[in-house]
């Protein structure tokens, strides 16, 4: 009996065990909601699985346990008393208001995401397009780089938000486009607004023989002079009538008066330079006083390019010894070795190019500076019909002399390339190589060859004195240059020099004025404070700043200053095409867009793109 007694009391106690269990799990049966519950001011929210009473009144969302009507009508008589008696159709209302609202905050969420990850988008299109890269570049290299990093510093889950973002081939194009396009639209806006332009045009065929047309502008606007890639555009033949029409059709879509150009710069070629039936002819029927600028840097190559028969055979043969060394890999190797063996700075040769303005000047200097591995070089291909002319004095002397004289036509050059470059820049940089070249020839008269670096560290080094001959043949070489220079570039306008000198002008040369002109340049001439900001101010942001005061006068020197003397900006902007449409590249169309956003200074508008997507 006490055997079964105990055995009872055990199995007691094991049930007393599971009696817990039991509980928990009743505790865990999960309520569902009822449609009588919104008599009491409630709805459902939450998942299927999980419901939660939701107040239609105040929104609070209470857990599953909540959901017993006892809980539910406390909730309402204790917080919402006020609406404890009313009908069923009063809280159907508030649950109907309730819906509307979460739809709205849950759209809201759901739009500033898709927004975020499609102004994401335009921001990568736009950093594809300055750098110039394919478009494939965004799937391949920059989204799973972003991924990468957002995921080792914040998270795997904001990592994969990224993904969001659209960033394929197709859509980087059409992100490109319609920022080009906006800026553009930015571009023409400004012109419109702006008093004068002017233009810079040149021409040039790309790696599928497509003959581009690219052009330039320089507005004012704001008070600033301004400079950005207009159009480009595909032509057939370079004749002038084409290119017109192209040049005339834009401005005509655009809605741009003809009538606020002031100036046209191009290369010399006759199908823009013809006086009859030349681009600018057709352009002058429209507008006879713009101005027509031939591209300075393109007069100075042609200048550089005339030499006397006796320098022209040294720079000749110079140039047929680098390519000899130059043309075959072994040559190259071995003298790449001796000159690392002599320890010299530099290892190599240059080739020349014909095409490369500033070519010839570095040739001949790498050329002079490496001489004496050259001459050994030379030891052991005595074969070369020009090996011997690195032995020769006059020879070498020549070479020196080209060198450097080539070296300071080079620094010419570049100091006419550049952005915001004037009529007066130019003249001042020419009129100074003129007198320049007058002086030099003058020393070197008198045996004084400071102004040659090389050629003077040669005759040192030789210990032997210049022949009478070949300074002769220097002296005469700079005398036909200061020719050719004053040919190619004449004698600057005095009429102007009140623009460059409006505190300086002697009242009995004033010329080319009206009598009105002339009394407010006198007036502006005597004002102190003026002087002062001309000293502090550039030579355009001047004669802006005083426009409302002088407008006459402002409007004259404006017409001068905002015509391009050159073409560098195309020129650049060729460098740069080929450098997006390369061989890899070759099918890519609509060039235009891409070079617009890399090239211009504008920046596109981006939250307005993506409004109106």
């Amino acid at each position: 009996m006490e055997r079964w007694l105990n055995l009872k009391r055990k199995n007691s106690d094991v049930d007393d065990e599971k009696t817990p269990c039991t509980s928990k799990e009743k505790s865990t049966k999960l309520r569902k909601y009822d449609s009588n519950y919104l008599s009491m001011g409630f709805t459902s929210n939450g998942s299927e699985e999980e419901q939660k009473p939701q107040c239609a009144v105040c929104f609070e969302v209470l857990s599953n346990e909540a959901l017993k009507p006892s809980k539910l009508k406390r909730h309402l008589k204790t917080k919402h008393k006020e609406h404890a008696m009313k009908s069923i159709d009063f809280f159907k209302n508030k649950e109907q208001e309730l819906r509307k609202n979460m739809k709205f905050i849950k759209k809201t969420a759901t739009d500033c995401t898709n927004e975020s990850a499609v102004k994401a988008s335009f921001i990568v299109s736009f950093l594809i397009g300055k750098s110039g890269k394919p478009h494939t570049i965004a799937e391949d290299l920059i989204l799973p780089a972003a991924k990468a990093m957002v995921s080792a510093m914040i998270g795997e889950e904001a990592a994969n938000s990224l993904n969001k973002i659209a960033l394929s081939n197709d859509t980087i194009k059409k992100r490109i486009d319609r920022l080009s396009g906006n800026i553009k639209e930015q571009l023409l806006k400004i012109i419109n607004k702006s008093d004068y332009f002017s233009l810079q045009l040149d021409e040039s065929t790309d790696i599928t023989n497509k003959l581009v047309l690219l052009c330039y502008v320089r507005y004012e606007y704001d008070n600033v002079i301004s400079e950005d890639i207009l159009f480009v555009t595909t032509v057939v033949h370079t004749t002038a009538k084409e290119i017109f029409c192209k040049i005339n059709e834009f401005i005509i879509a655009n809605e741009i008066e003809w009538t606020k150009c002031v100036g046209v710069s191009t290369d010399g070629a006759r199908a823009m330079s013809g006086k009859f039936t030349g681009l600018i002819a057709r352009i002058r029927n429209i507008i006879p006083s713009v101005t027509w600028h031939h591209c300075c840097i393109h007069r100075e190559a042609i200048v550089s390019k005339k030499i006397p028969i006796h320098l022209k055979t040294v720079l000749d043969d110079a140039v047929k010894i680098v390519n000899f060394i130059k043309a075959k890999s072994l040559n190259s190797r071995i003298f790449e070795q001796l000159c690392k063996d002599m320890d010299n700075e530099h290892y190599q040769l240059l080739l020349h190019s014909k095409t490369r303005w500033l070519s010839r000047g570095k040739v001949l200097s790498r050329l002079f500076e490496l001489k004496d591995e050259v001459r050994l070089f030379f030891i052991e291909h005595k074969s070369f019909s020009l090996s011997e002319r690195v032995n020769d004095y006059s020879w070498l002397a020549t070479l020196a002399y080209l060198s450097d004289i080539f070296t300071h036509l080079n620094a010419l050059n570049l100091s006419l390339q550049g952005t915001h470059i004037t009529i007066f820049k130019v003249e001042d940089k020419i009129e100074a190589m003129i007198k320049k070249l007058e002086l030099w020839s003058l020393r070197l008269s008198k045996k004084n060859y400071d102004p040659f670096p090389n050629l003077k560290i040669f005759i040192e080094s030789t210990e032997e004195e210049l022949s009478d001959k070949d300074s002769k043949y220097f002296i005469q070489h700079m005398g036909d240059m200061q020719r050719s220079f004053r040919d190619y570039f004449p004698v600057p306008d005095i009429r102007r020099n009140w623009i460059r000198q409006p505190f300086e002008i002697n009242i009995h040369q004033i010329n080319g004025l009206i009598s009105l002109e002339e009394d407010s340049l006198v007036e502006m001439s005597t004002d102190t404070s003026l002087k002062m900001q001309f000293n502090q101010k550039s030579l355009e942001h001047f004669w802006l700043h005083v426009r409302k005061d002088y407008p006459q006068l402002s409007s004259k020197a404006l017409k001068v200053l905002i015509p391009f003397p050159t073409t560098y900006l195309c020129e650049k902007a060729f460098y740069t095409l080929v450098y997006i449409k390369n061989k890899f590249r070759n099918r890519l169309e609509n060039v235009e867009t891409e070079l617009q956003l890399k090239l211009s200074s504008i920046e596109p508008d981006v939250q307005k793109l993506v409004t109106e997507m």
